[in-house]
């Protein structure tokens, strides 16, 4: 009988249809039945929960479930579920979330392929803004690696002898952010953390009752600050205490200071609650960042931050008030130059920047060789007359382009890096401004997958002087209208850019919401390269050299395809352009199995494009049955087993 890889827990309570709703990615994952488990553990529901979850059990052999009596918050019946649990690695699932199709076997082959005590799956949300953790893949990393804490949600794989070992468990009872304290307990303890961001494995979606928020977080029985004042000396007892502003210790508080503190004295939550009631709650948070961070944390914050932070502890609510009156009024600025095609890709100069409320630049003013944070922006806040200085123009700044998918709510990271720059404004005063280039591959964005149809709108995440601010990418182009480079085929599908309703630059692949017009058919052809007859193989690697022949059969008919060395490092498979085959999805398989390795998509003879099939571990090793006799193939072995 198969080892059980993975245990997926699942803490439930009154969650009614939502079972019914998260249920179906967990039982079709592409892991057989036999490999995991799924367990719930149901919190004393008192609705039709539990009559729920026995039936999937009934039906399902690899479905567990547990009572037990409402403790009030996931922790315990998490951990119950771990007791249970007989798989090499946990995965938490939350009962109103789903999991990608292939979630639990990528992620459990990342882990076995890295040794790996914790492995972060790129998440896709309605809740929060994509994180930048899930740029690139990472096989192996430690806690050094700080952005590690921009993912501090439990919904991750944990190899569970590491967690045995080190005693790991979530407080029990209504101890609200639990999640954190088990998280970042294991980035301490862990000695390889993996990431997986090349495949959406964690679909983590806003319920439409609103059920899945954190309310009530100020609830004293929550235990709010002393949680928080828990987490963070775990934190400083499991790193080395230090001055510089840059030491592990003090990056990893960044993050907490950031959310759980500095967000009391920010817009937009300490302008829209209730005065008497924000004023307990900067009051709390003062007493806790003055008793519990140290200095070096406030000092590393950029400008604006730093002043947050030395309004909240000094006790000066309505300074921090009409600092966030004035931040409220910043608004983020995008121009997009050049668009057009190169080699099959969407391509754009891109510039940022940020404007006050009058529409004037967000600027810093030298003064005897200091920069200063702009007097407007300070203008009418107490406490600032004298200016504020602003000693690393540069302090946390960063910018990033995003793409997210809007019918299924992932985020891509294009290629290339924005530079973050000080463009002189003339009379001593400068600007910080994010600079570069968008570079959009329809075939290769999705994780190094094509994307798939629908419509893709391009985002942008600015974080200058301690300013953050997520907002659309637009440019000169018309509302509504299609964008100056007009469409482009791109692996067989026709991709046109335009701009939204709002003026967003998106772009449509295969025709999703627009369709190609007679006036711009002749700019398909002229903003097309070579149409791509092929698909990437990233799970198999390759070595530069002439293709390689190899027999495949699509539908009924066998053609002789090759096995090409993509930029990328991975094998691709390519097909002659022309097949005798009717129109439609035709499988294309080897001769020693009938599992399709792809999909020719073909209209009237004509290859329009290669598809994958659901992700299978064991593709690999019959493509590599089937060509072993190569010697390029047998180093590719090798290659594919490091």
């Amino acid at each position: 009988m198969p080892r059980i890889k993975v245990s997926v827990i699942v803490p439930v309570y009154n969650t009614g249809k939502y079972v019914d709703e998260c249920a179906p990615s967990l039982l079709g994952q592409s892991l057989s039945a036999d490999e995991y488990e799924v367990i719930y553990v149901d919190d004393g529901s008192t609705d039709d929960t539990l009559g729920r979850l026995e039936k999937l059990a009934a039906a399902h052999s690899h479905v567990q479930v547990h009572t037990m009596a409402n403790s009030g918050w996931p922790g315990a019946p998490r951990n119950l579920g771990m007791r249970h649990a007989r798989g090499e690695y946990i995965q938490f699932v939350d009962h109103d979330d789903t999991l990608g199709p292939e979630a639990l076997e990528r992620l459990y082959e990342h882990a076995k392929r890295n040794d790996a005590d914790v492995v972060i799956g790129k998440m896709s949300s309605t809740m929060v803004r994509p994180r930048r953790l899930f740029r690139h893949t990472v096989d192996a990393c430690t806690i050094e690696n700080d952005e590690l804490m921009q993912s501090l949600s439990p919904h991750k794989m944990f190899r569970l002898a590491f967690v045995e070992e080190h005693g790991l468990r979530f407080p029990e009872g209504p101890w609200i952010l639990e999640d954190l304290l088990f998280v970042s307990g294991a980035y301490l303890k862990a000695e390889r953390i993996a990431i997986l961001a090349d495949y959406p494995c964690y679909y983590w979606m806003k319920r439409d009752d609103g059920g899945n928020n954190t309310q009530h977080r100020f609830n004293p029985r929550h235990g709010f600050w002393d949680n928080c004042r828990t987490i963070v000396r775990q934190i400083k007892d499991g790193t080395e205490a230090s001055d510089d502003i840059d030491a592990l210790q003090n990056r990893l508080l960044h993050r907490n200071y950031h959310v759980e503190i500095l967000s009391r004295t920010r817009e937009p939550e300490i302008l829209r609650e209730d005065p008497a009631e924000q004023r307990e709650r900067f009051e709390a948070a003062r007493k806790l960042a003055v008793e519990e961070f140290p200095a070096a944390v406030r000092e590393g914050l950029p400008a604006v931050s730093r002043l947050r932070a030395r309004f909240l502890e000094d006790g000066d609510f309505d300074g921090a008030v009409a600092l966030a009156e004035r931040v409220r009024e910043v608004k983020a600025r995008s121009a997009v130059g050049n668009l057009r095609w190169e080699d099959g890709r969407l391509v754009a100069d891109v510039t940022f920047d940020l404007l006050r409320g009058d529409g004037e630049p967000l600027a810093l003013v030298e003064r005897d060789g200091t920069w200063w944070l702009d007097p407007e922006l300070l203008d009418g806040v107490p406490g600032t007359e004298d200016g504020w200085e602003v000693p690393d123009p540069f302090r946390l700044a960063y910018a990033e382009l995003v793409v997210k998918d809007r019918d299924r709510e992932d985020w891509w990271y294009p290629e290339g890096d924005l530079e973050v720059e000080l463009r002189p404004l003339g009379d001593g005063r400068a600007q910080l401004v994010a600079t570069g280039r968008l570079t959009l591959d329809p075939e290769h964005l999705a994780g190094g997958r094509p994307l798939q149809r629908g419509v893709h709108d391009v985002w942008a995440y600015v974080q200058l002087l301690g300013v953050e601010r997520m907002f659309r990418v637009t440019g000169d182009g018309e509302p509504g209208a299609p964008a100056a480079p007009g469409p482009a085929l791109t692996g067989g599908r026709i991709a046109i850019p335009y701009w939204t309703v709002k003026g967003q630059l998106a772009l449509d692949v295969d025709q999703r919401q627009r369709e190609l017009g007679p006036d711009t058919k002749a700019l398909v052809t002229a903003n097309t390269a070579r149409a791509r007859q092929s698909l990437g193989l990233p799970f198999l690697a390759s070595a530069p050299g002439a293709p390689l022949p190899l027999k495949v059969t699509v539908a009924t008919l066998t053609v002789e395809a090759k096995l090409l060395h993509g930029a990328d490092g991975t094998a691709r498979l390519r097909l002659p352009a022309t097949l005798k085959l009717p129109t439609g999805r035709h499988p294309v398989t080897l001769p020693t199995s009938d599992t399709p390795l792809a999909y020719a998509v073909v209209d009237t003879g004509t290859l329009l494009r290669l598809e994958g099939p659901s992700y299978e571990a064991d593709r690999v090793r019959r493509l590599l049955d089937t060509i072993g006799d190569n010697h390029r193939v047998r180093d590719l072995r090798k290659h594919l087993s490091r």
